[in-house]
């Protein structure tokens, strides 16, 4: 064969192979398709999209174990009915999607090759609609239980599970919780007998055996704060005041264990180990006092439970730190130049490194000068601290605290007070003079003589007070205060007016550290700072006060001695009716310093009680859905249904004022004060 008839046969050889066809897949066959020739099909069933976690639980399901589940496609053909050589995807368009979002992340090419199967006789729309109809999800217990046969089995962790299901490594710990649960639970969940918020409570803890036991005990009923409550009854939740103080990162590294809570998206948890947490509160605070002590120079200083011992003592208070001019000069314009420095700067703004730094240097020279009230050495020499735990979780530092043995001895030490004229005139104090000695020279006033006198220097007293109202207010604001600041030093006055400043801890503990407590607190401690030290010298200091701050220390010294608490033993009917009354024309608003809970109210009284304030607080449909539950239960649900509702029981309950101008119109009764009789029926009781 001639070279010149080979070349002609090639030519030929190659149109031959250009008009061979190559033959459709025929219905039911599986081929190889590349990615990038698979197009969504307009006649699927489905037209709401896949959630974009799906999408990315199947990405990462096809990234671990490849299209597990070939996709069912049909032939694209064009117009004329030629088959266009793409495939349209009718069944696992989800399949898809996640294929690309490989591709797109580079993870695979836009040509990987997926395995589809071809349907090229059914109905595209009728199979994609049977394959989202007739196909039932596994059951979630299922799931829950598989998940933690590839922790066992496989010994994949979390994170590694979470990657090969695209899910994140805490939904796969939930799911390992659940499907840790006790067989007895596992079995009334896929019966229908547990909802899976239940079967989530008792897996607040992983134990079988306490999960076994709360389960029989609740019985039918299981509302799903009870179970969680039961669950950790034992524990101390991880917002516990003493959690707060001690931190949950020392009771860790103290041996402590937590038990998380995995369904909840704050994480929130339970400290397993009471007595461990009381043991480092309690060292905490000894430690917080012996520090304070040593730093300060107090006598003593110790650890206290609650306000109740801190009450039981006296106290001495701050004193203004007296300075040289030039100290104070110095102060003086340090604080200038300070306040200058930040009001120069717009809030918006940064201060400049120098301004920063200059800021910086004066604040370290501020406070080397010291407050400007501190207590004096003789103060700390007799006086203490007490270091105790606040309701938020911070120390509480309550300093100039005086013991009884200390009192008595600084009084013992105080030099006699001088004697009056008349003591001096009547001999007081001495022995009393015979007859024999009545015509002896200057003998002693009769006592008789000397009462008599004294009537009339008492009554042209009252005279003289009752002519001058300034000197009146003195008298009466320097009794109230040498009975409130100064209680151990005994009557430095003659007017009659006697108040007691009764302790409130005993009755309800806790009440000095609430919001009115502090805000007492706050008061006292801000007017001891501007008293004297001694008693003997506050009538001095008193009549040099404005008169708007003998008001002021006169409304602070009323409030601490009132009274009204309601005490069967000591029935004052007039006096809760006056404090009623008081409460009226202050407007007090009880909301701002009490609020319903289980522990304050509902777990206090009757069931009849809870569900009148629930009533009142919300609806009577939201009472009847807690009508049926037990008391511990129902105190639980009450808190949070009349949380933030402003509801308080009528002994808290404040009658508003009535203006007197105001007519009542015609035709219309007047309607019942809050609390109704009950209210009205307390004040005069």
């Amino acid at each position: 064969m001639t070279a010149q008839s080979t070349q002609a046969r090639i030519p030929a050889a190659a149109d031959a192979a250009a008009c061979e066809v190559t033959p459709e897949p025929v219905h039911g066959a599986q081929i190889v398709v590349p990615l990038n020739r698979l197009k969504a099909s307009p006649r699927n069933a489905r037209k709401f999209k896949h959630t974009e976690a799906g999408i990315e639980a199947l990405a990462a399901s096809i990234k671990a174990k490849g299209v597990l589940q070939p996709p069912v496609v049909e032939i694209e053909r064009d117009a004329e009915g030629v088959a266009t050589g793409n495939y349209l995807v009718t069944i696992g368009e989800g399949r898809r999607t996640a294929l690309r979002l490989l591709a797109k992340r580079k993870a695979i090419k836009h040509t990987h090759p997926v395995r589809v199967t071809v349907d090229a006789e059914n109905d595209a729309h009728e199979i994609s609609l049977d394959e989202n109809i007739t196909r039932e999800a596994m059951h979630p217990a299922d799931q829950f239980e598989a998940f933690k046969r590839l922790a066992d089995e496989c010994g994949y962790g979390p994170e590694e599970i979470g990657a090969r299901f695209g899910v994140t490594a805490n939904v796969v710990r939930q799911r390992l919780r659940l499907g840790a649960a006790a067989a007895e639970l596992m079995t009334a969940y896929r019966d229908g007998a547990l909802a899976l918020d239940q079967l989530m409570a008792f897996c607040v803890s992983a134990d079988q055996d306490r999960q076994r036991q709360v389960f029989e005990q609740m019985g039918d009923y299981r509302p799903v704060h009870a179970i969680r409550r039961a669950m950790t009854e034992a524990k101390v939740r991880a917002d516990d005041r003493r959690a707060l103080f001690v931190g949950v990162e020392t009771y860790e590294a103290e041996g402590g264990s937590v038990l998380r809570d995995l369904f909840t998206e704050d994480g929130g948890g339970w400290l397993e180990d009471p007595s461990l947490l009381d043991r480092l509160v309690d060292e905490k605070l000894v430690g917080l006092a012996d520090d304070l002590r040593q730093r300060e120079g107090w006598k003593w200083a110790e650890a206290a439970s609650d306000y109740a011992e801190v009450s039981a003592l006296g106290r001495v208070y701050p004193v203004e730190v007296v300075r040289s001019d030039a100290e104070a000069a110095q102060i003086a314009a340090l604080s200038e130049e300070y306040d200058a420095l930040v009001s120069g700067t717009d809030a918006g703004d940064a201060l400049s490194p120098e301004a920063d730094a200059r800021l910086e240097e004066i604040d370290k020279t501020l406070q080397a000068c010291g407050p400007d009230f501190d207590y004096s050495p003789e103060a700390k020499a007799r006086a203490g601290v007490m270091v105790l735990l606040g309701h938020d979780g911070l120390a509480r530092f309550e300093r100039g605290l005086v013991r009884a043995e200390d009192v008595v001895s600084d009084r013992a030490a105080d030099p006699e007070p001088p004697k009056s004229w008349t003591e001096a005139e009547s001999g007081e104090g001495e022995a009393a003079s015979t007859p024999a000695d009545a015509d002896e020279g200057l003998a002693p006033l009769s006592e008789r003589l000397v009462i008599d006198l004294t009537a009339h220097r008492t009554m042209g007293l009252r005279d003289a007070v009752q002519a001058d109202a300034n000197i009146a207010l003195t008298v009466v604001i320097h009794a109230l205060a040498l009975q409130v600041f100064y209680p151990a030093w005994g009557v430095w006055t003659p007017l009659q007016l006697r108040m007691s400043v009764t302790g409130l801890e005993r009755l309800a503990p806790g009440v000095s550290d609430g919001p009115a407590g502090r805000r007492v607190a706050d008061r006292m401690e801000a007017w001891g700072a501007r008293l004297p030290e001694e008693a003997r010298d506050l009538w001095a200091v008193l009549t040099l006060m404005a008169p708007s701050d003998l008001l002021d220390l006169m409304a602070c010294c009323t409030g601490v001695g009132l009274y009204a608490v309601r005490d069967p033993h000591d029935r004052k009917p007039d006096a809760l009716a006056h404090a009623e009354t008081l409460a009226t024309v202050t407007g007090l608003d009880m909301t701002a310093t009490w609020s319903a809970t289980a522990a304050s109210y509902f777990s206090r009284v009757s069931k009849a009680r809870v569900l009148e304030a629930v009533t009142e607080a919300t609806s009577a449909e939201e009472t009847g859905r807690i009508a049926g539950f037990k008391k511990g239960d129902m105190a639980d649900a009450a808190e949070r249904l009349v949380e933030g509702k402003g509801w308080l029981p009528f002994v808290l309950r404040t009658v508003p004022a009535v203006d007197p101008d105001a007519r009542e119109p015609e035709g219309e009764e007047t309607s019942a004060a809050p609390g109704g009789d009950d209210a009205y029926r307390f004040a005069a009781e």
